[in-house]
């Protein structure tokens, strides 16, 4: 397997796995919040439900950046050109998934801050869960655009297989 095949793959690990470290730490300190509250009061499950699920989309949008890899370097692969993926291609490939990796990573877990803040506020003042939510989607907003740059990076990368 070429050097650039290597490269290649270890972009589309790297968005899978630094993505979704930030998105299960984002949901770990939500759900523990969430928990904590509906000991108390259970009423309120569906709002800290999307609080606590909220930072799972950066796992996601890791795992869109690694699919696009994929299908970048498949056509490759199935017809046996892998050596056309040169080192130099598949280093485009890797950076191309540094940032939604790195965005994700540290959005997540700021948004799942933020999020059990909210859950706070929900278990205080329950018709204000609609401000918590709007807070959260401004973290939200950065891990987009991780994963739009990854996107225009990938698009300009030609692995003329």
């Amino acid at each position: 397997m070429s050097m650039g095949m290597v490269y290649a793959m270890m972009g589309a690990a790297t968005a899978v796995i630094l993505s979704g470290i930030g998105s299960s730490l984002g949901i770990k300190y939500t759900a523990s919040a969430s928990s904590g509250v509906m000991r108390e009061d259970p009423r309120n499950f569906g709002k800290y439900l999307i609080l606590t699920a909220l930072p799972g989309t950066q796992g996601i949008y890791g795992f869109v950046a690694a699919f696009l890899i994929i299908m970048k370097i498949g056509p490759v692969v199935v017809s046996g050109k892998i050596d056309t993926v040169t080192a130099s291609l598949g280093l485009q490939l890797f950076f191309a998934s540094l940032p939604i990796a790195v965005n994700g990573l540290i959005s997540a877990i700021a948004q799942g801050k933020v999020c059990t803040a909210g859950v706070g506020l929900t278990a205080q003042h329950p018709d204000q869960s609609g401000k918590a939510l709007v807070l959260a989607v401004f973290v939200e907003f950065y891990a987009v655009l991780g994963l739009i740059i990854t996107i225009f990076l990938l698009n300009n990368i030609n692995l003329g297989g």
